[in-house]
């Protein structure tokens, strides 16, 4: 008889937030925001808009102190040096209000999206290589961590799973990280629209 373990905080937030995730994979993936550099600064202004909003849990003092390597992990500065690199007006995407740090689930629910979108970023290197992007020019938010997407990923995942949390403060995180994924794809659309 084989024993399966119950599955980690981090397992359980991916397994719920899975259907919201592809949705917007797919909708990305139709906005075809690799078939021209006009098309990709429509992108990077929206991962601009949603990166902007979440400057506030990368400074927070109590997310550091959880994730100590946090503030690296911020790519602000990387998005904005890709778009001055295409040098193409980025259309105007409302930004919203910035996520405050309320709570630590709430926080990194959000935080989740945003470094989920790091372990993704393979794909889409590849495809903005295909237009002349490079993680020296145009697409450095794109580029893998030093030590490797996986490994990456999986020392912010070992974070989420070692926080002490209640099952009220887990749901908080689920929701949140919905939220996030709700509010790149509204951003998105914006920037397309």
């Amino acid at each position: 008889m084989t024993y399966d373990p119950a599955p980690s905080r981090s397992q359980r937030l991916k397994a719920a937030t899975a259907t919201i995730h592809d949705t917007l994979d797919q909708r990305i993936m139709a906005l075809d925001p690799f078939s021209s550099p006009a098309r990709y600064v429509r992108f990077l202004r929206a991962q601009q808009a949603f990166h902007a909003a979440l400057a506030p849990l990368y400074a927070a003092p109590t997310l550091r102190a959880l994730i100590p390597d946090l503030t690296e992990r911020d790519r602000t500065a990387s998005i904005a040096a890709d778009l001055a690199d295409i040098g193409l007006p980025p259309p105007v995407v409302p930004d919203g209000a910035p996520i405050e740090p309320v709570d630590t689930s709430t926080a990194l629910g959000w935080l989740y999206v945003a470094e989920g979108s790091s372990l993704g970023a393979a794909f889409l290197l590849k495809a903005a290589q295909r237009i002349g992007l490079t993680v020296d020019h145009g697409a450095r938010h794109l580029a893998a961590h030093r030590d490797g997407r996986a490994a990456h990923w999986r020392a912010f995942t070992a974070r989420i799973d070692a926080a002490d949390m209640t099952p009220e403060d887990e749901a908080r995180m689920i929701a949140a990280a919905r939220d996030a994924f709700t509010r790149f794809r509204a951003l998105a659309d914006a920037a397309f629209a």
